[in-house]
């Protein structure tokens, strides 16, 4: 795998992974890049189809959903059925190997998303989602949390039925709506708990295809820095920004694996 890459891409990699080896304590961010390796769009790419005259930031909102339920809903019931077919690319697969690795060395690896899929979760991880979970829905007025299927598994995309019939709360009556934080709506307090405390404590903090520049997401490589740590970025179209390290540019699922493979053979 090293091998397909340039030499002064070998040399980064080659370093970079004798750092990971030696550190006790990382924490890995990733973003819309890894996903769309698999082949899942971005949310900032044009719409298609029927929502070609629709822009994703007008949809997820907690004001578009009450204005127009059914709208919203069905949007995201297209977005599941798009994205149901998709599975974990060589950078999913490399990262939850090197999660079981390291906790095999007893070494931390905190692996924290952006992502509302769960690609991570088929490939093996243990993964944190700071933007909820496109399979998951929940009460849009007393928020309790509502399963379909409730003996039928939490990787719900094979229980999912595509049509785009609204859903009404069994306890309060409300409309059931996507578990996704929308625009202008707070991270979930436990996952963006865990993320602070990964990114405050780490030696080295990993950017994957997501910029470093958003926030709030962006402001854990900052805190990561503030605190010492070491930031890579794994990204083909690197972001300027003065807290990172060292920059891998080149896709996630070429990196990834060649990144692994190093880490090994130390």
């Amino acid at each position: 795998m090293l091998a397909e890459l340039s030499p002064a891409l070998i040399a980064e990699v080659q370093d970079a992974a004798k750092l990971l080896a030696s550190s006790q304590r990382i924490c890995v961010l990733t973003g819309a890049g890894i996903s769309a390796e698999s082949g899942i769009p971005t949310f900032r790419d044009k719409q298609t189809g029927l929502w070609e005259n629709y822009h994703a930031e007008d949809l997820a909102t907690p004001t578009a959903f009450a204005r127009d339920p059914k709208l919203v809903w069905s949007w995201y019931q297209w977005r599941r059925e798009l994205v149901a077919d998709k599975t974990p690319n060589p950078a999913h697969v490399a990262l939850a190997q090197w999660q079981q690795h390291i906790k095999a060395n007893h070494q931390q690896l905190t692996l924290i998303t952006q992502n509302v899929d769960d690609l991570h979760e088929q490939a093996g991880s243990t993964v944190s989602h700071l933007h909820g979970n496109l399979w998951r829905n929940r009460c849009s007025q007393c928020k309790a949390p509502y399963q379909s299927n409730p003996e039928g598994s939490s990787n719900s995309e094979n229980d999912t039925d595509f049509t785009d019939t609204l859903i009404t709360c069994q306890h309060c009556g409300g409309y059931i709506r996507p578990d996704i934080v929308w625009f202008g709506e707070a991270l979930p307090v436990q996952a963006w708990q865990t993320a602070e405390d990964a990114a405050a404590s780490c030696e080295v903090f990993i950017s994957i295809g997501t910029s470093s520049l958003v926030y709030p997401a962006a402001g854990l490589a900052q805190l990561a820095k503030h605190n010492g740590a070491k930031i890579i970025e794994i990204n083909p179209n690197p972001t300027p920004n003065t807290v990172v390290d060292t920059t891998l540019a080149e896709k996630a699922g070429v990196i990834m694996p060649a990144l692994i493979q190093a880490i090994n053979k130390l």
